[in-house]
């Protein structure tokens, strides 16, 4: 039994700095739903932050009860009611938002003709999965197969297949690092979720700035293509039903290895967050800039757009939207400090004007590399459309 004068008191000093605690870290966290992230250490809580969001209105609730008892007269009280309920406003704005952007995404898939037949995820968003993770997923996963060897680099990719025997479409992960890092275990969750659902994804490797400049790093991705093309049958794939897919600058080479002539037909390509108008953002960086978007971009091109005018064009995917290129899923976050989402609508925008089918979507809540949590918010809706947008893409 507790002592009301004394183990009681102790029990309810616990529970009051339990419940700062909590306060604290929540306020902190969605905080960074609003305010943009200056530095790139600060940007993993800035895409965490929505991201997470399901987690903070629990934790808020539980540091609200914690005090409840104490709010007439403890000021301790108040500031951690005051500081739950600010975090949990916050984090309840994704979810207000929501039902509105799935209208929004519904009419774009509409607009581009995909029905929904059969989406692989039965909803866009799963609350279970916010807080237990996606269900784990089978997948028969190959790795470190050599494809080529450029000025004796060895270059590797890495395949997941479906665990069933068959003949699959082929979806090509090109994975992001601002051009200069990263590797092809990127992302595999997701690779492994669309094998386990039909698809034989290869994910790519290629060389990285700033030693190596745009050119090679597009020779790269061509050569894999050239070795899928040679090599996919092997492991089940259909090489007549082929998808590009990347995320951040490996977006920005799947969509110039899509827009430009190859060995294997490109049936699609599907760019998270990826770069589109090299010369523009060069010229009009975001604010804030977490990621120093200038400084990568001559770490990739060699140089400034003043200097080198004709590469700064030829390595920006919107330079080729002139004619009718392979339909194409555009997802960006409008919070993207990195790559901003304007450069997508632009991109979109263009191709609709060659005929090209085009989507574009759009999270109003999302920062750049949104998708690095699995099992959030956005990177569940993002998944849920374009499961729908491959499986048009390959029929």
């Amino acid at each position: 039994m507790i002592d009301p004068t004394t183990g009681g008191r102790a029990y309810y000093d616990v529970i009051r700095w339990l419940a700062v605690a909590i306060a604290i870290a929540v306020l902190f966290l969605a905080l960074w739903i609003i305010i943009p992230a200056p530095t790139y250490f600060l940007l993993t809580f800035g895409v965490g932050g929505p991201e997470v969001s399901a987690w903070l209105i629990v934790a808020s609730l539980i540091g609200i009860g914690l005090v409840a008892r104490d709010l007439q007269h403890s000021s301790l009280a108040k500031f951690v009611v005051a500081a739950c309920a600010i975090a949990l406003v916050l984090a309840a704005s994704i979810f207000a938002r929501l039902p509105a952007t799935l209208r929004r995404f519904d009419r774009a898939m509409r607009d581009l003709s995909i029905t929904p037949a059969r989406p692989l995820r039965a909803r866009p968003l799963v609350v279970r999965d916010l807080f237990l993770g996606i269900s784990r997923v089978e997948a028969r996963v190959t790795r470190n197969i050599p494809f080529a060897t450029p000025d004796g680099i060895p270059l590797a990719l890495d395949v997941y297949q479906p665990m069933r025997p068959g003949k699959f479409p082929i979806v090509v992960q090109v994975y992001g690092g601002a051009w200069q890092r990263g590797d092809p275990t990127s992302h595999a969750n997701f690779a492994k979720w669309l094998a386990s659902s039909g698809y034989v994804v290869f994910a790519i490797d290629y060389r990285h700035a700033p030693k190596w400049k745009w050119h090679a790093l597009l020779d790269d991705v061509d050569s894999s293509l050239a070795w899928i093309a040679e090599h996919g049958a092997e492991f089940g794939g259909d090489t007549s039903r082929v998808v590009l897919l990347g995320r951040s600058a490996g977006g920005h080479l799947a969509m110039l290895a899509a827009y430009r002539p190859s060995l294997l037909r490109v049936r699609a390509v599907v760019s998270f967050y990826g770069p589109t108008d090299l010369t523009d953002a060069y010229r009009n960086p975001p604010r804030p800039d977490p990621l120093h978007a200038r400084e990568l971009e001559e770490a990739l091109i060699g140089g400034t757009p003043s200097q080198m005018p004709t590469e700064y064009a030829e390595a920006s995917p919107i330079t080729y939207a002139t004619r009718p290129l392979p339909p194409t899923l555009l997802i960006y976050g409008r919070r993207d400090h990195s790559v901003e989402a304007k450069y997508g609508a632009r991109l979109a925008a263009q191709l609709a004007k060659t005929g090209t089918r085009v989507g574009y979507l759009e999270m109003p809540w999302a920062e750049h590399a949104f998708d690095e949590v699995f099992n959030g918010v956005s990177s569940q809706v993002a998944l849920f459309y374009t499961e729908r947008f491959l499986a048009w893409a390959v029929k």
